[in-house]
């Protein structure tokens, strides 16, 4: 690249999101743990989730979500040149479950990836395709959060096994002239891996923890607090890094975790409630699947339209948090 050249921006072309057709709604759940649709609604925000069929896998909904975000861009498969799937819940150990979904597209000899970053999982697959396209190594990219965690879900632990569902959720980036991706910002800190995590894995062993280990360890009061500071001071960054203020911001549409986090946010923004896109209430926690459901319900429903500005940020276990700051 010549001194002076002017980068391409990755602009999104098409959305696309899956979901489980199974809905768990809270009066279900207070059939096989102890807790009442109240204590969830009040703590959480959400009334409902969707539920993986057994067999159906992260990469089934994977696979969905993004032929439908190839549908709304208008591209072929065959002209996609990198699918990254940010995910915590691969059907493999391997291959990655980007190279099984790109194989059942038909996209075959594409780079092919996947990115753990818990719930950031999506946004930092966002930052890193961003970066390939801004560098000319991708004209056109699908970046995909998918996700099934209520495999993971300890059924005894009402605490946790009320906040999560399953889901997918993609976007097809093109290079173009016209705004698209912004900045984007990816941090983490592994100081805080006790306060959120899952014991199980290679190195480390299956079967030497309770339940075989799977299971989401999380000390929610604790990751709530860290997320609310982490959050607040990641807007300030990625605002000033864009040089953009507040009120640019037409939307927010942020990981759908915990309505009462959503809204500290919100509030750091000084952005109405109605500026910001919320599915938490029927999608539940669907970790990396949760920033592209959101932005495909709220570009399908007519609420975000071409020339908006958008922030989309994330919080996970590691603890990880992203953003980015982009006009759709």
């Amino acid at each position: 690249m010549t001194r002076g050249t002017v980068l391409k921006y990755a602009r999104i072309i098409g959305t696309g999101s899956a979901l489980p057709d199974k809905v768990v709604t809270n009066a279900d759940l207070e059939k096989i743990v102890e807790t009442t649709d109240e204590w969830i609604r009040t703590r959480t925000g959400i009334s409902e989730r969707h539920y993986a069929a057994d067999g159906e896998t992260t990469g089934d909904l994977a696979f969905l979500a993004a032929q439908r975000a190839l549908e709304a861009a208008g591209v072929k498969a065959s002209e996609i040149d990198l699918i990254i799937i940010g995910t915590t819940t691969p059907d493999l150990i391997f291959p990655s479950t980007a190279c099984l979904v790109q194989h059942r597209l038909g996209a075959n000899g594409c780079a092919a990836f996947d990115v753990n970053a818990a719930c950031s999982g999506f946004v930092y697959a966002l930052g890193i395709a961003n970066a390939f396209v801004r560098s000319g190594q991708s004209k056109k990219a699908l970046v995909i959060g998918a996700e099934t965690l209520t495999r993971m879900v300890d059924w005894t632990e009402r605490e946790t096994c009320v906040l999560f569902g399953d889901g997918a959720g993609a976007v097809v980036l093109e290079a173009s002239d016209e705004p698209g991706i912004f900045t984007t910002r990816m941090r983490a800190d592994g100081g805080f891996k006790h306060l959120l995590f899952n014991p199980v894995g290679v190195s480390v062993g299956f079967t030497n923890a309770p339940n075989h280990g799977v299971k989401i360890n999380m000390l929610g009061r604790e990751v709530f607090k860290v997320a609310v500071k982490t959050l607040d001071s990641l807007v300030g960054e990625t605002l000033a890094d864009a040089g953009m203020k507040e009120d640019e911001i037409d939307w927010l549409i942020p990981h759908q975790a915990n309505l009462r986090i959503i809204e500290a946010t919100a509030k750091r923004l000084n952005m109405s409630m109605d500026r910001v896109i919320v599915t938490v209430d029927k999608h539940a926690n669907t970790s990396s699947g949760s920033v592209p459901l959101a932005l495909d319900y709220a570009v399908r429903s007519g609420k975000v339209k071409r020339g908006q500005n958008l922030l989309l940020e994330a919080f996970g276990g590691g603890f990880t948090w992203a953003s980015a700051l982009l006009r759709y």
